[in-house]
């Protein structure tokens, strides 16, 4: 039990360390006496009133409480259990050395939990820093990702406009409705990134805490597999999802989010017809959610970067290969869950899995792609 209490004001700081010092005093005379009418050992009397003035120094701010409680735990210790006994004599041989070797013992505790409890704030001062630059790694990354997959839908929408403006009179009616299609579709992407962007927001601005709730796996995966279904009809996925009743502490709605953008990314950007795995396992202490597609892979020089939101300078100016946002907020969403997620290629494609814990808990989680 270590100082805590320069977390509080001053004024509690010290009102808590006399209240601690007045218990300690007072505890280490009433077990003293009980003991005394057992036994009097006074060797065994003077250790009680050490192992209280330990733990009045340990738990009060500086050194002048643990000094004081040991003046008068000499005096209560003369006073009441030497002879004669309940009068103060000050010509006990050894009297003054008692007196020196109990205050120097709390001095020592006091300097030795103060020292402590000085690393411990320095400690948890690097802990907040290293957060702090964690979130504004992440926003920046944010930032990146969003300046560069905005720029590729919307100039894909000024160009096919500015087309259509200046040429309708020379296009075919086929042409038209390419053109348009394309505008559709740019606008689609970009309204599937706003809901990305809205999403992200319901995260804490300041840390990467959510309000979680007990949910249905299976009713969360089924509202997923919905939309995903409503959004790219063409779509096949293999779903495997454990046949037991399973209840998760998640955002349902967020946790919704992180499996459609998975499940898009296979679709688009494989590069494969192939239907999509997606398995859901349940383990000792955490259910994984793994989305497993059948295409070209994931590039080598982008799987150390998968989630850090910096697009690919090899990337074609195409709508769907835009790379960053969605596993960006992938990954801020598992890391408030206390999860992990991870992308890695297999034998015939790319793989991504995330999990989310049983229990709450902390933990760091792991890399893994938009």
């Amino acid at each position: 039990m270590f100082k805590k209490l320069p977390t509080l004001p001053k004024l509690q700081q010290h009102l808590l360390s006399l209240l601690v010092s007045v218990s300690g005093i007072v505890c280490s005379i009433v077990l003293s006496y009980a003991y005394y009418l057992i036994d009097t050992n006074s060797v065994n009397i003077a250790l009680i009133f050490i192992f209280f003035l330990i733990l009045v120094s340990c738990n009060t701010v500086g050194y002048l409480y643990g000094i004081v409680c040991s003046l008068i735990a000499v005096l209560c210790f003369n006073y009441m259990f030497t002879y004669p006994f309940f009068t103060l004599n000050f010509s006990i041989s050894g009297y003054f050395i008692g007196f020196l070797c109990m205050t120097a013992i709390t001095v020592l505790i006091s300097t030795l939990t103060s020292h402590l409890m000085i690393q411990s704030n320095l400690a948890a001062e690097r802990e907040h820093q290293l957060a702090e630059a964690e979130m504004e790694k992440m926003r920046a990354n944010l930032l990146r990702a969003i300046s560069h997959d905005l720029r590729t839908p919307l100039t894909g929408i000024i160009g096919n406009s500015l087309t259509y403006l200046e040429n309708q009179g020379h296009l075919t009616e086929d042409e038209k409705a390419d053109v348009v299609r394309n505008i559709y579709e740019d606008s689609s992407w970009l309204i599937n990134m706003v809901e990305n962007l809205l999403t992200v927001t319901r995260i804490g601005e300041n840390n990467l805490t959510i309000t979680t709730s007990e949910e249905s796996l299976e009713e969360v995966v089924g509202e997923a597999l919905q939309k995903m279904g409503k959004r790219h009809p063409e779509c096949v996925i293999h779903a495997k999802i454990p046949d037991e009743f399973i209840m998760l502490p998640m955002d349902a709605v967020l946790i919704e989010q992180v499996t459609i953008n998975l499940l898009e990314n296979a679709l688009l950007h494989s590069g494969s017809s192939e239907p999509i795995d997606f398995i859901v396992e349940n383990r000792p202490q955490e259910v994984a959610f793994i989305v497993r597609d059948y295409g070209h892979g994931i590039p080598k020089h982008m799987l150390n970067n998968l989630f850090s939101g910096t697009p690919s300078s090899t990337l074609e100016a195409d709508v769907h290969k835009g790379m960053g946002i969605g596993l960006v907020i992938c990954k801020t969403i598992i890391d408030a869950h206390c999860g992990t997620i991870s992308g890695r290629n297999h034998e015939h494609g790319a793989e991504f899995t995330f999990t989310l814990p049983k229990k709450k808990e902390e933990r760091l989680p792991e890399e893994g792609r938009v």
